[in-house]
């Protein structure tokens, strides 16, 4: 009897403890077939934490499309020439609330005199807005019909808050170097754990492939080494990151290689690792020509994107609004407007 009445005491006192703590029960939700493991676990508070953070900010009034171009309008209008007059001060205010609400206009331009390119910003936002409309226009297999505004990456400071450097402490070829930093203590590159440090350097900017699990039931055949194995896994947490999921958003644990036994969201993962690498090489490259030496990182190349710069946290950046039909202004309106690059690839046969 003393028994049973002192561990409904504890149990009580565990119970107040717990809520003192702030304990949350977690929503569960199921992604999958029964029995396979396939859920989503959110805590409220998270969610709510991250609801504040991923919410857009009105849009203006949308301007009139008719009259003259703003090429025709305005002097040296190198991207945005396709708009109508009326259109180009609506973006421009527009991309002074997402960017830089605090310094204004006269970050990038230099007033009175707006044509001139006589600071780097201005040059440096050129090549953003040609980014922004190749995406909305190339790369809809990963962005869809909701699209990107610059709000998508900056959320009203000049320099996004979630890029990234390579590490300093890697071969030239390529090659992590097995060092105490890299394989001994967490790093928060590593998502706090001691797998290597720079997995984004090999799969963001080069085209090392991802895959390394077997795909027979002894390792016949597979060229992969327990150090693929870790950058992969690295490069995992930090998308899990990214995005606020686990594995089971994009993947069967029961065989992480089966395309068909995954889920759609694995497709647009696919398409969307190789946005970020050809933008990285191609935009972000351009762009860190035009950087100061300040803005360069520990190991002297610019500043490049991943997962987590549009999406910080949420499966859909700014939970999936649709961000093009407010703003259809950063979608090419023209064919031959925007940025010539080449077409993205093709999807995989397996998918």
């Amino acid at each position: 009897m003393w028994g049973r009445k002192r561990f409904v005491v504890l149990m009580v006192v565990v119970a107040i403890a717990l809520i003192g703590l702030g304990y949350q029960r977690s929503k569960v939700e199921q992604r999958g077939y029964r029995g396979t493991a396939m859920v989503q676990l959110e805590r409220p508070s998270i969610t709510e934490a991250k609801d504040k953070i991923n919410v857009y900010p009105p849009p203006l009034r949308p301007a009139r499309m008719d009259g003259p171009l703003a090429s025709e309008a305005y002097e040296n209008i190198q991207v945005l020439g396709d708009l109508h007059k009326a259109q180009l001060p609506r973006l421009m205010l527009s991309i002074k609330t997402w960017v830089v609400p605090e310094e204004g206009c006269g970050y990038c331009h230099n007033a009175p005199n707006y044509a001139a390119d006589d600071k780097y910003p201005k040059l440096v936002a050129r090549e953003m807005l040609k980014m922004v409309r190749r995406i909305n226009t190339e790369w809809t297999q990963h962005v869809g019909k909701t699209g990107v505004t610059c709000f998508t990456c900056h959320r009203g400071q000049p320099v996004p808050g979630r890029i990234w450097f390579s590490s300093p402490g890697r071969h030239p070829n390529g090659a992590m170097v097995p060092s105490r930093a890299d394989y001994r203590q967490p790093t928060p590159s590593a998502w706090a754990t001691t797998l290597p440090e720079d997995p984004l350097t090999d799969y963001l900017l080069h085209d090392r492939n991802v895959r390394v699990a077997g795909t027979t039931p002894l390792p016949t055949g597979n060229p992969h080494t327990v150090l693929d194995a870790k950058s992969t896994y690295s490069l995992m947490l930090v998308m899990s990151d990214s995005l606020g999921v686990n594995c089971t958003f994009c993947h069967n644990t029961r065989s992480f290689a089966a395309w068909d036994q995954s889920t759609p969201q694995r497709v647009t993962a696919w398409y969307g690792i190789r946005m970020v690498r050809d933008l990285n090489n191609t935009t972000m490259a351009k762009v860190s020509t035009l950087l100061p030496q300040n803005r360069m990182g520990p190991a002297g190349d610019g500043p490049k994107i991943y997962c987590a710069t549009c999406h910080r946290g949420s499966q859909k950046p700014l939970n999936g609004a649709h961000l093009l039909d407010a703003y259809p202004e950063l979608r090419p309106v023209r064919a031959d407007a925007g940025d010539a690059a080449a077409s993205p690839p093709t999807a995989p046969s397996t998918p």
